[in-house]
């Protein structure tokens, strides 16, 4: 398959030089250092084991009409960051292309084919514009969820931490050619890619997670077990889990693991910094609305009272913005 990466970074890097190890027509769409590194060097992948792997046959652009038409394009970057390339996009498309979205959070076309009193609705926490559906139409979409961790260490260059769960699925629950196709492309390069009958649960059980620990994690620069283990902010994270399950049950939604042990798996993590705390600390704009803003915007369009997710929407938002007017980050730093 011709498959188009936009962005080579944490997980954009690992999926493209596991696929391009496989065989498959990789295309990076990056720009700044790692285009240059992966232009001069290809793109090398460090395993969770140490074990090294490079590819130098992978192609890398900045230039979408460049890189023309694709099998598959894969959005790899962060929610907030996809209406910077949106109009881009198109460039990449042919009659078939699909495209993989791997975005945490709510995504834009959550209620494209979802059936019952809600078809079609608008997600504006997400896509303020429309654009996202004007540019990237929703036929055109497999969902993604995101389960391995990695890092990038330096351009060009991505160390696997753990994990290598993509679980895919059509908008409309049924298992189609192309979804099929994309779940052998990923199985072959050694992932695993069960394609489900309702990806939109799925989505629902990590965002469970990141709507919760992410935000509470960014206002306290605490950790994941930091946040589990004392019980003040143990109990809000329940408190917000608990409205965003009656959120999701309204949606349809059942959620296939208790509270109590979703809270454990978090726990389980250790000392482990949330994407958001690291973002805050990078002085990097956090990924906020696709993540407590949608689950914000849904709870109003069900009727749901959300007053903790609420809070912690206003704080993690004021920080966002005083950060964006002092061009400054928050960073936690040991007294003298």
């Amino acid at each position: 398959m011709k498959i188009a990466i936009i962005g080579a970074g944490a997980i954009g890097g690992y999926v493209g030089v596991k696929l391009a190890l496989a065989g498959e027509d990789v295309t990076f769409i990056v720009r700044g250092a790692n285009l240059e590194a992966i232009r001069s060097n290809g793109m090398k992948l460090i395993m969770h084991d140490g074990t090294e792997h490079v590819t130098k046959d992978v192609k890398a652009t900045n230039d979408y009409a460049q890189a023309g038409p694709q099998d598959v394009v894969i959005l790899a970057m962060k929610a907030h960051q996809v209406e910077a390339v949106a109009k881009d996009l198109p460039k990449l498309f042919g009659p078939e292309t699909t495209v993989v979205t791997m975005q945490n959070g709510i995504p834009y076309w959550y209620f494209h084919k979802h059936g019952g009193p809600h078809e079609g609705k608008h997600v504006t926490s997400v896509d303020p514009t429309g654009m996202l559906a004007e540019m990237i139409p929703p036929r055109r979409v497999i969902g993604c969820v995101v389960y391995p961790a990695s890092e990038l260490i330096a351009p060009g260059v991505v160390k696997h931490i753990e994990g290598d769960r993509f679980p895919i699925g059509e908008l409309d629950g049924s298992s189609s050619d192309r979804v099929r196709a994309i779940s052998e492309c990923f199985t072959k390069a050694g992932f695993k890619a069960p394609v489900l009958d309702n990806i939109r649960s799925e989505i629902w059980l990590k965002l469970w997670g990141n709507l919760t620990f992410n935000p509470i994690s960014s206002l306290s620069h605490s950790t994941l077990v930091d946040i589990c283990q004392f019980p003040l902010s143990r109990e809000l994270a329940a408190s917000m889990m608990r409205e965003a399950q009656e959120v999701a049950n309204k949606l349809g939604i059942e959620f296939r693991v208790t509270l109590d042990k979703r809270i454990a798996g978090a726990e389980k993590v250790g000392k482990h910094k949330t994407s958001m705390l690291q973002d805050i600390e990078a002085g990097r704009a956090p990924e906020i609305d696709a993540l407590v803003g949608s689950v914000v915007e849904l709870g109003r369009l069900t009727q749901t009272p959300t007053p903790h997710i609420d809070t912690v929407y206003a704080l993690v938002k004021l920080l966002a913005r005083t950060m964006e007017e002092e061009k400054g980050h928050v960073r936690m730093q040991a007294a003298a």
